[in-house]
C-alpha cells in the first residue's frame, strides 16, 4: 500500500509502499528521541521510500552494536524515520508522522522489558523483552 507523510512544519514530505507492518518498541533511546513512552515505526523498503526537503541525522550504536541513523527535521524537530545497520534496505517510519496513521498496524512490541510502568503495553500483541527477529533479515 502506499503511504505518505511530513514533519510538523511540513518542510520535510515523503512517499513511500510498504504493507504497513512494525510495532512499538520501548528501549531508552526510542522513549528519549520520541519525548514519550515509546516509538511507533512502521517497516518499508528503503527502495520504495523517498522524501523531499533537508533532513539532520543522529547517529548512535543500538544495544546490538549496529548503528541507527534517526533523521529528523532540521526546522521543527520531528523524527521522520531511521535506518538500523543490521537491518539494511528497510527504513523505519515513524507512524505519527504519516498522513494517515490508519495504515500502519502495529505487529509486535520490541524492548517491552524497558516499558515505563506508565505506558500502557498492547496486551494482544506479542511482546519481546528485548529486540526481536525481523521477518526476511
Amino acid at each position: 500500500m502506499n503511504f505518505t507523510g511530513s514533519c510538523l512544519c511540513g518542510a520535510v514530505q515523503y512517499q513511500g509502499e510498504s504493507d504497513g507492518g512494525g510495532g512499538h518498541c520501548y528501549c531508552v533511546d526510542c522513549r528519549k528521541s520520541s519525548g514519550t513512552g515509546h516509538c511507533s515505526h512502521m517497516i518499508a523498503p528503503e527502495a520504495e521510500f523517498a522524501y523531499t526537503g533537508d533532513l539532520n541525522f543522529f547517529a548512535s550504536p543500538a544495544d546490538s552494536g549496529n548503528i541507527v541513523n534517526r533523521r529528523f527535521c532540521p526546522t521543527c524537530g520531528s523524527p521522520v524515520y531511521s535506518t538500523n545497520s543490521g537491518y539494511p534496505g528497510l527504513v523505519f517510519v515513524r507512524a505519527s508522522t504519516l498522513d494517515d496513521p490508519a495504515v500502519f498496524t502495529p505487529q509486535v512490541i520490541a524492548f517491552a522489558s524497558r516499558a515505563m510502568p506508565w505506558d500502557t503495553i498492547v496486551e494482544k500483541l506479542p511482546a519481546f523483552a528485548e529486540m526481536p527477529p525481523i521477518e526476511g533479515q
